[in-house]
């Protein structure tokens, strides 16, 4: 029983410093430019080692993609409209330290090689995660008549994943958080109830530093 805890958690080890060495190297190269060899090397571990935890590059990918909202934790007691905002400020302040959360932004547009048909890519992903969110205001009448959960989800993953990729351009990330803020000062008067947009907080991050 200890023996196989132990080899357990070696195997767990492996396949985490094989994850964080992925998402460093796509960050930094994209899907095109990593090697599952340079990957490998950047974890210190063999090529046979990968192959027995992703069996593909693709594979990898696949699994860092699916991992972004979970580094991204909704804070206590936030619902509603102000959870939605705070998700989306907190990704864009996470994503300037996160290597996983970089390589996700880095891959949003190579998707098309390694996400089949079916398989979810991470606008939907995304999507699906502030749509919870966005009818929980929607039922709470929080949202302007004809505003949309969904749409209004749709919308603002498309609008965050362009402001990333045009502050990666400009910035290098720095202005993020901000620009997702300046998003959000826009888009309130818009989509929200005057009640409800006098509510919102745009926090710097969930905790608000």
């Amino acid at each position: 029983m200890v023996l196989r805890e132990v080899k357990q958690e070696r195997s767990a080890r492996t396949r985490a410093a094989l994850f964080r060495a992925g998402a460093e190297v796509f960050a930094e190269l994209g899907f095109a430019g990593a090697s599952v060899s340079g990957i490998a090397r950047r974890a210190g571990l063999t090529l046979g080692a990968l192959y027995f935890h992703f069996g593909s590059k693709e594979e990898l990918a696949r699994e860092i993609v699916r991992a972004q909202p979970a580094r991204v934790p909704v804070a206590v007691g936030a619902c509603g409209l102000q959870a939605a905002v705070d998700t989306s400020v907190l990704w864009a302040t996470r994503l300037l330290e996160d290597p996983v959360l970089l390589a996700g932004a880095r891959l949003v547009m190579d998707q098309e090689y390694f996400v089949g048909p079916g398989d979810g890519n991470s606008y939907e992903q995304w999507t699906g995660v502030l749509v919870p969110f966005l009818r929980e205001a929607a039922e709470s009448g929080d949202l302007r008549e004809g505003v949309g959960p969904e749409p209004l989800a749709r919308l603002v993953v498309n609008a965050a994943t362009g402001l990333q990729m045009n502050e990666q351009l400009s910035t290098g990330r720095r202005h993020l958080p901000e620009r997702v803020r300046e998003m959000w000062r826009f888009l309130l008067p818009l989509v929200a109830t005057e009640e409800c947009g006098a509510r919102i907080v745009l926090l710097r991050g969930a905790s608000g530093v």
